[in-house]
């Protein structure tokens, strides 16, 4: 697995290498159709929250996204030249099964610097309907100081493709649907357990009822 150092942050500049390839890759394989990414607040942190049924989910909000995006990413993707790969387009790797402080200070750093963090609330590839939110993102979103933008990729487990089966079908469309920025606390600037639980229940109620609009909105 590919080391990153322990007080190496997650490029900027990077990120923005990793969002033109991200562009080159999914305009040229797929046709993305994507709605709302003017919601995207212009500059500062924010967090974007998107649902999960596939693995190219990520790749695919790294290309339409309006700013280069840092995602974290679970190790098992950092292996050999993958790994040296995500880590200089300035993605965050993290275990999963700990509590990982190194990834934690990463991705702060990226909302203190002003930047825009990605996270799977479900923690996992699943049905991609949030319905099992980790209080992960309510972490960042209340600690950070940062807005979430609810985001729903819709379209990507439809078919599969003819030549990679473990692909949507190229030059299929897939849709990207950017919501309403919002804040994640209640505006007491409490971080307690019982806080970030609250937190978890409204960004819950806030990304299930941005995905069922985006479904409304896309057909799908």
């Amino acid at each position: 697995m590919s080391e990153a150092p322990a007080d190496r942050g997650a490029s900027e500049r990077g990120a923005e290498v990793g969002r033109r390839i991200g562009v080159g890759l999914m305009y040229g394989l797929w046709k993305p159709r994507v709605l709302g990414a003017w919601k995207v607040p212009a500059t500062g942190p924010v967090i974007l929250a998107v649902n999960h049924s596939h693995n190219v989910d990520g790749p695919m909000v790294m290309g339409v996204a309006p700013r280069p995006t840092h995602f974290l990413i679970k190790k098992e993707a950092f292996i050999g030249p993958l790994g040296s790969f995500l880590h200089g387009i300035g993605q965050v790797e993290v275990d999963r099964s700990v509590a990982d402080r190194t990834a934690i200070t990463r991705a702060l750093r990226v909302l203190t610097d002003g930047g825009v963090l990605g996270i799977f609330p479900e923690g996992t590839r699943g049905e991609g309907d949030f319905a099992s939110l980790r209080a992960g993102l309510a972490y960042f979103a209340v600690r950070g100081g940062a807005p979430i933008v609810p985001v729903a990729v819709l379209g990507s487990t439809e078919r599969r493709g003819r030549l990679i089966k473990q692909l949507p079908p190229l030059r299929s469309r897939v849709d990207v649907v950017f919501g309403d920025p919002f804040e994640a606390g209640d505006g007491s600037g409490r971080r307690t357990r019982k806080a970030l639980d609250e937190a978890t229940v409204r960004i819950q109620e806030r990304l299930t009822c941005h995905l069922e609009n985006a479904r409304r909105l896309t057909g799908r």
